[in-house]
């Protein structure tokens, strides 16, 4: 299929990434994204302890730091995390892609982050400067590293980059699990990190390059991706009290001496606990004879863990003001999944103690609420009213075009995400997310009073999520792929304890359809329904018939989601050849018309292009050539039901000489042949 335009286009002279309503580039703000591992959505104290205390529920512990962060901006009440375990979300995180699309599912720890698309590549196309600082766990096969994150689009990396380098909390000493290793840029140090507390190093780590940055690149924007290694087990304890003040002059300070590498860098090591917990005194399951029982050393440590990474958030703030840079520097918090149970200690943790899976059901692993709500928090004073809070459903996929858009491009076409942008600034209407996971997992869901009789103790096994609106459709344990979805009005019953799918038949067949025109499968990840047809969609069955084009004019990195900007023309068509004049400037097409299946089975479609281009079928990504540009042929297989099925079809062209596409296909005992229009909807 060869794309010609003739179109008269008079916005062709302009230079511009598009129509997208966007910032400037003098207000493109900083970004640092703060990531924590394993901290559960009950455990911020907006979202749960402060309550905790306020109604004497149970033991409480506080965030006074993350709260002020809150009150100045915005909480997303309805934030997902991708997966309920650290590689997989923070794959989703990375890529823009959710669990569907994915290449890191399961517990694939350490597999490489595949070679695309991510945060830290589009920022620097953006013009931003990149860093990751803290826990990766994306690498793949060593020694080669080749998911390194200063080959996945950061400038800068200083952290563990194996998923074990986060499983102990002073990488020399290695006290609880053994010494980890901790690598600058591509330097391996952990030598010389002598008494390094990993979230004091991050945090002062961290600042000394956001200093550096303001110093040598002020007018530059940055990304940094901080990601604390805690309070995941195995719940170390600092060396000291944080140190006061904060910001240039106070708090961690980065003293880039070996042995001596931080200002908390002495003492004794997993050694202090924060003195609001170190006396503090529970009700021991409403017993008198208990009452005034201290709480157990392991909950002491989960306490201290969490108030440190409180105090470096405020460390972090006021460095950001110490700077004059906090204004315009949106502070991202939030967690990879929900609560563990593991304590890598002599004694026991569970979630329960602080409620840390909020009103939710589910920990770590969980496909329920409390496996996968993890909240977010953010502050923007330039972009973001202060007390301001959001129950739009989003995804972790949905940072990737939200930070695109802040940077002034428009996202990759590649990705699952929706901009948050509006909700975020109040401006223009909210586009919704599509919100789906999918995770495998041994074990069974914490036998916890707290969960419904239905959830506790039930084997997890295949599951699979959906969110649309107020209802979650949600399988669990699947033993076929025709299993029905548990239905839950979340709004209504947070804890999920009333299944409402016999009241809802019509749910069913709605989630059902739904998650197999969204996703791929994985041969690394193989699922029961893999095999199984995507329905055609026999709404779309009219007499209209052609594709519906769009042509857009800018100048863009990769391919961009044209959804987000402005055509400067539209048209119907029966045909594909739509003559074109000499060009002064790139051009994006997007195409969309209904194939045909004529029967049920496996059909393969085969696309070529001169520059970029992709094709989706409903919302499965099925062929793309982008990030990699190539001009020979790709292909992908996919199972259909006879009937009609909706595709997109996108290109970009560079140059009049480069607007060639062709796109083709095949299916059960018919052979290779163009694609053609077929019926649209009205």
């Amino acid at each position: 299929m060869i794309a010609r335009l003739n179109l008269f286009l008079q916005l062709l002279g302009l230079f511009f990434f598009g129509s997208l309503a966007i910032v400037t580039a003098a207000e493109r703000p900083n970004i640092i994204f703060i990531l924590t591992d394993d901290m559960g959505y009950g455990d911020i104290g907006v979202l749960g302890q402060n309550e905790r205390r306020i109604q004497k529920i149970g033991p409480a512990h506080r965030t006074p730091h993350i709260d002020q962060l809150a009150a100045e901006g915005i909480v997303l009440t309805d934030h997902y995390c991708a997966a309920p375990v650290c590689a997989p979300s923070r794959a989703s995180l990375l890529t823009g892609l959710h669990q569907g699309h994915a290449t890191v599912r399961n517990q694939q720890f350490d597999k490489m982050l595949e070679d695309n698309h991510t945060l830290g590549t589009v920022l620097q196309a953006a013009g931003y400067r990149t860093a990751c600082i803290g826990k990766w766990g994306l690498v793949g096969e060593l020694p080669a590293r080749p998911g390194h994150p200063l080959r996945r689009g950061f400038d800068f990396y200083f952290g563990g980059l194996l998923h074990i380098d986060a499983h102990d909390h002073y990488p020399k000493e290695g006290p609880h699990r053994g010494p980890k290793q901790v690598w600058a840029m591509e330097e391996e140090i952990s030598n010389q990190l002598d008494k390094c507390y990993a979230t004091d190093l991050y945090t002062a780590r961290a600042k000394a390059w956001i200093e550096e940055q303001h110093r040598e690149r002020a007018r530059q924007p940055f990304f940094l991706l901080l990601a604390f290694p805690t309070p995941h087990a195995p719940l170390a304890l600092p060396t000291m009290a944080y140190p006061q003040g904060g910001g240039i002059n106070g708090g961690m300070q980065w003293l880039g001496t070996p042995g001596k590498m931080i200002n908390t860098a002495a003492g004794k090591i997993d050694d202090w606990t924060h003195p609001d917990y170190r006396t503090a005194k529970w009700d021991h399951d409403k017993n008198p004879a208990t009452r005034e029982l201290p709480w157990p050393d392991v909950y002491q440590r989960y306490a201290t863990s969490v108030r440190r990474i409180d105090d470096a958030v405020g460390d972090l703030l006021q460095l950001l003001k110490d700077l004059s840079i906090d204004r315009n520097t949106l502070v991202v918090l939030t967690h990879d999944n929900g609560p563990s149970q593991a304590s890598y200690l002599p004694q026991a943790y569970s979630p329960k103690f602080f409620g840390s899976y909020g009103p939710f059901s589910g920990v770590k692993s969980d496909l329920y609420e409390g496996g996968i709500r993890n909240g977010a928090l953010l502050r923007w004073p330039d972009g973001i009213k202060a007390g301001t809070k959001s129950d739009q459903p989003s995804g972790q996929w949905d940072w990737l075009p939200t930070m695109a858009e802040l940077a002034g491009v428009p996202p990759p076409a590649r990705t699952d995400g929706t901009s948050l942008v509006p909700t975020l600034t109040g401006n223009g209407k909210q586009a919704e997310s599509s919100i789906y996971i999918e995770y495998s997992a041994p074990g069974k869901t914490p036998d916890i009073p707290d969960f419904p009789a239905t959830i506790r103790n039930q084997p997890r096994g295949e599951m699979q999520m959906i969110r649309q609106g107020e209802w979650i459709g949600l399988r669990t344990n699947m033993q076929s792929a025709e299993q029905d979805f548990q239905i839950f009005q979340i709004k209504n019953d947070p804890r999920q304890a009333t299944n409402l799918a016999d009241m809802h038949p019509e749910l069913q067949s709605v989630f059902k359809q739904s998650v197999l025109r969204m996703r791929r499968p994985d041969a690394s990840s193989p699922r029961l329904y893999d095999g199984l047809l995507v329905p055609a969609d026999f709404s779309l069955a009219t007499k209209k018939f052609g594709f519906d084009y769009a042509v857009y004019a800018g100048n863009w990195p990769w391919l961009p989601d044209f959804d987000l900007l402005e055509p400067v023309t539209t048209g119907h068509s029966d045909q594909f050849k739509i003559e074109m004049p000499p060009q002064s400037q790139m051009l994006g097409i997007r195409f969309r018309g209904v194939f045909q299946a004529p029967t049920s089975g496996e059909y393969e479609f085969f696309m070529r292009t001169d520059d970029r281009a992709q094709l989706r079928l409903h919302k499965l990504l099925l062929t793309e050539v982008d990030f990699h540009p190539q001009t020979s042929w790709v292909s992908a297989k996919v199972l259909l039901e006879n009937g009609p099925h909706p595709w997109t079809l996108m290109q970009r062209i560079a140059t009049a000489a480069q607007s060639g596409l062709e796109v083709e296909w095949s299916g059960p005992n018919l052979p290779r042949q163009p694609l053609r229009p077929a019926v649209m909807p009205p």
